[in-house]
C-alpha cells in the first residue's frame, strides 16, 4: 500500500549514508502452558510495512550510498500449518508490504554481520518491552562494536505524530464503532444488573462490526467506581440512580478510537449529577475552543485546572488551586493513533494533523460522583474537528435517547 511505502521513504530521508535501522514485529507473550496472548504487531513495524505477523524483522538504511530495505520472515512451517495455519509466504509478504527483498529469519544474523562493516550508526527502538531488547542490544554490540547506537523511537515519534488522511479515516471508523457500542450499553442499562453484563452489550457490537481487538480494556464504572480513574474490574451491581462512567475504544486497522461518556442508569440525572456533569461538559467545550495550531499542548491542562478551581470554589469543595488535584488528577489529553496513548512529545505546540483526546473529568468521592467526557479531536489549520461528534453528550440528548429506548 502507498501509505506504508511513503512511511518507509520518510524514514529513509532521515537516515545518512552509513545508517542502518532494524525494526522488529515482536512476539506474543506466553499466557499459560502452550497458550499465548493475542499477538499485536509493534506499531512502528506495522507503520513501515503493513505486516502484522510475529517474529519478522525489517531493515532499512543507506550503505555505501545504496538504499536498502528488506523483510525477514519465518520459513514454511510444514505440518504445523495443519494446526495453526501456514506461515506467510515471500510472495504474500511482497504483495502486502510492497517490499521486494524478502529473506528468511535464519539469514538475518549473517546479513547483519556483513552490513556492519559499512555501518556508521545503528538504529532500533530501545524502549520495547514486548521482546528481550537487552539481549538484542548485547548481540548487536558484539556485531557492531563501538559504533553509535541510536534510539529509533524518537525518529518514529516525529513521523507518526502527524496523521495522514488514511490514518484519520481509520481512527474515525474505530471511534464510530465505539460509539455504536456505547449507545448499545445506554439502551440496555438498568439498575440491578452487573457492570460486566452491561459491558457484554458493548462487546457484542464490536464483534458484530468486525473488530478483532479492543484498543484497551473497557471501563464500566458505576457509582463510586466512577471515581477510580482506571477501574476495569467491571464486576459490581449497578445501583438505582447512580451514574455509569464508560471509557471504551474499538480498534480498526490497528488504529484506536477512544470515547468516554457518563450516563444515569435510570435515564434521568439527579440535580446534583446535572450540576457536576455540566461543569465537566463546559470544561470540555472550553478546551476544544482553545485547540489550535501553535498552542502548547500542556497549556490545555492549565486552562482546565484554572476553570475547575473557580467552579469547585463555588461548590465549596476547594480553597486553593492545589485542592483541585483532589477532584481532578490526570491530564486533559493524550495523542491518539496506532496506540490509544499514541507517541508524541507533550512538551510541544499543537500542529495540524495531530489527533488528541479531550477528556476532562471530575471525581467527587464524598458525593459518590465520577464523571468523564471524552472525544477524539483532529487539529486543523484554523482550530479542530471533533472526530466523535456523532456521539451524544448533553444532558438533554442523553435523557431523550435513553427515554426513547427504554
Amino acid at each position: 500500500m502507498e501509505f506504508f511505502k511513503n512511511n518507509r521513504l520518510k524514514l529513509l530521508d532521515t537516515l545518512k549514508n552509513g545508517d542502518l535501522a532494524v525494526v522488529y514485529s515482536g512476539k506474543a507473550p506466553i499466557k499459560c502452558g502452550d497458550e499465548y496472548y493475542q499477538f499485536t504487531p509493534d506499531r512502528n513495524f506495522y507503520y513501515l510495512t503493513g505486516l502484522d505477523k510475529q517474529n519478522m524483522i525489517y531493515i532499512t538504511g543507506k550503505i555505501n550510498d545504496t538504499n536498502i530495505e528488506r523483510v525477514y520472515i519465518e520459513p514454511d512451517n510444514g505440518q504445523m500449518a495443519r494446526w495453526v495455519g501456514a506461515n506467510i509466504t515471500p510472495e504474500e509478504t511482497k504483495h502486502i508490504s510492497g517490499i521486494e527483498d524478502i529473506k528468511f529469519i535464519d539469514d538475518f544474523k549473517n546479513d547483519i554481520i556483513h552490513l556492519a562493516n559499512n555501518t556508521n550508526r545503528f538504529f532500533t527502538d530501545f524502549g520495547r518491552n514486548d521482546i528481550d531488547i537487552k539481549a538484542i542490544q548485547n548481540e548487536m554490540r558484539d556485531i557492531f562494536g563501538k559504533i553509535p547506537f541510536e534510539d529509533l523511537y524518537f525518529v518514529m515519534e516525529k513521523m507518526r505524530v502527524i496523521k495522514s488522511d488514511y490514518e484519520i479515516s481509520l481512527i474515525k471508523k474505530a471511534a464510530d464503532i465505539t460509539r455504536l457500542g456505547i449507545e448499545e450499553m445506554m439502551k440496555n442499562a438498568k439498575a440491578g444488573m452487573n457492570e460486566y453484563e452491561l459491558e457484554a452489550y458493548y462487546d457484542f457490537v464490536l464483534k458484530k462490526n468486525g473488530v478483532k481487538d479492543k484498543a484497551f480494556k473497557t471501563i464500566v464504572a458505576s457509582g463510586m467506581n466512577g471515581t477510580i480513574l482506571h477501574y476495569v474490574d467491571n464486576n459490581n451491581i449497578i445501583e438505582e440512580n447512580t451514574l455509569v462512567l464508560v471509557d471504551a475504544g474499538a480498534q480498526w486497522g490497528y488504529y484506536s478510537g477512544d470515547i468516554s461518556r457518563t450516563f444515569p442508569v435510570s435515564g434521568k440525572f439527579t440535580e446534583r449529577q446535572k450540576l457536576v456533569y455540566n461543569i465537566v461538559l463546559n470544561g470540555q467545550k472550553l478546551i476544544i475552543d482553545n485547540i489550535k495550531p501553535n498552542i502548547m499542548y500542556t497549556k490545555l491542562n492549565d486552562i482546565l485546572k484554572d476553570y475547575y478551581y473557580y467552579e469547585l470554589l463555588k461548590l465549596g469543595l476547594v480553597k486553593t488551586k492545589e485542592d483541585v488535584f483532589n477532584y481532578y488528577f490526570h491530564g486533559v489529553s493524550h495523542f491518539i493513533g496506532a496506540q490509544t496513548h499514541d507517541v508524541g512529545d507533550r512538551a510541544q505546540a499543537l500542529k495540524p494533523g495531530m489527533v488528541i483526546s479531550v477528556e476532562p473529568g471530575l471525581y467527587i468521592k464524598e458525593w459518590g460522583i465520577g464523571i468523564r467526557i471524552e472525544d477524539d479531536v483532529l487539529v486543523t489549520e484554523t482550530g479542530c474537528d471533533i472526530l466523535t461528534s456523532n456521539m451524544i453528550k448533553t444532558i438533554d440528548d442523553i435523557e431523550k435517547f435513553m427515554a426513547e429506548v427504554k
